[in-house]
């Protein structure tokens, strides 16, 4: 398989590449600037292990907090509105298939990401038309939707994907051990010409409810759509079995994942949800940078308002016109994502962390928390990677 462009096969990306992919990528789609930094110096080998042993930080992290990865203060609505998801010990696959074969998916995950390396693959949901996925195009599938993935169409499957990413045969007897070929390769054989990459979001918490609401049950970009080096540099990633590489993956996939979708969103114009064919709204993306660059400050409407210039009136309409929610909504869910984050990180306690998302008392952050994410601070933290 060669790249028209180059000759060259996609796979093979140099060190000089990588850091190129990383800052030119991360500017697009208004990640932080000191991501930009951090990736540029560390993409060779998105070498940040080091930083990951308990008790060390990222060199961005010392700077900025865990959602300075994502926001900077120069974002836009589009970037504020996506919520840049957050994986969280996301589940990352190679595929490899021969001919013939089929996948039943019913893991149920809130947002999977299938990418195109190899040969062909079919997309069949149970509500939807097929959708062919070439080398270089990108399909994403939102849960509920259960679907087969095959060689060719209507093919019967002979292998069911269970919640947890659990793969049985037709009987419901364990595939694991005989279909996995190394570190994060998995199929029905290790040479097969049939490649793909298979990327998870397994926690709801780590997307956005707006997000998964503003997005079909299938969507699809073919290479010729956005051209991206990002599929290719997960497939080189995914395989390598070093320290502190899950959370390399976790970051990897959240860039592709938002790329991918920005790209979507601007080809496919009737498709947009309000919030995005509503930018430019002066008042509403002072708003969100305020929100965002000052989380721990005890917002009301009318300090909100009075911040922004405008009448309380004023921005509440606006803002439920443009965003879909109120401005104490997107406030309340926006504190719990960044705490979600914060949470993870091992010098943090829940009283520290609820300080720094604007609440009084660990008891009421506590409280809020789980109201918004479904499980307690604690219980987060223990199930963090």
């Amino acid at each position: 398989m060669t790249s028209s462009r180059t000759g060259k096969s996609p796979l093979l990306i140099t060190c000089s590449t990588k850091r190129r992919i990383v800052t030119s990528l991360a500017t697009d789609i208004c990640i932080s600037p000191l991501l930009i930094q951090f990736g540029a110096a560390h993409a060779a080998g998105f070498g940040i292990s080091k930083h990951m042993r308990r008790g060390q930080k990222a060199p961005c992290m010392e700077l900025s907090d865990s959602y300075a990865f994502v926001y900077n203060s120069q974002m836009d609505t589009l970037g504020g509105l996506l919520d840049a998801p957050r994986a969280r010990g996301a589940f990352a696959l190679r595929a490899v298939m021969s001919t013939p074969w089929s996948l039943r998916d019913l893991a149920g995950s809130p947002l999977t990401l299938i990418a195109g390396v190899a040969g062909k693959i079919w997309v069949e949901p149970d509500d939807g038309d097929p959708v062919q996925i070439g080398p270089g195009d990108i399909a994403v599938i939102r849960a509920p939707t259960h679907y087969n993935l095959a060689g060719s169409p209507a093919m019967p499957p002979q292998v069911v994907i269970h919640p947890g990413q659990h793969c049985c045969d037709l009987n419901g007897n364990s595939l694991h051990e005989v279909m996995m070929h190394g570190v994060r390769t998995w199929g029905n054989n290790a040479e097969g010409s049939t490649v793909f990459l298979v990327g998870a979001y397994e926690h709801l918490s780590d997307i956005s409810d707006r997000l998964l609401r503003a997005l079909p049950p299938v969507l699809s970009l073919t290479r010729a759509d956005w051209e991206s080096p990002l599929v290719a540099l997960l497939c080189d990633e995914v395989v390598k079995d070093e320290p502190g590489q899950a959370a390399v993956l976790d970051r990897l996939l959240d860039l592709l994942l938002t790329a991918m979708l920005k790209a979507w969103f601007a080809k496919h114009d009737s498709s947009r949800p309000e919030w995005w064919r509503y930018q430019g709204d002066r008042i509403i993306e002072r708003t969100l940078r305020i929100m965002h660059d000052k989380p721990a400050t005890p917002w009301t409407m009318d300090t909100l308002a009075l911040e922004v210039g405008a009448s309380r009136a004023s921005l509440a309409r606006r803002f439920q016109q443009r965003v879909g929610e109120s401005p104490m909504t997107f406030l309340r869910n926006w504190r719990m994502a960044l705490a979600a984050d914060l949470l993870c990180q091992p010098n943090e306690t829940v009283s520290t962390v609820a300080e720094k998302v604007g609440y009084a008392t660990p008891f009421a952050f506590s409280a809020a928390f789980k109201r918004v994410r479904g499980v307690s601070p604690q219980v987060h933290r223990a199930a963090a990677p």
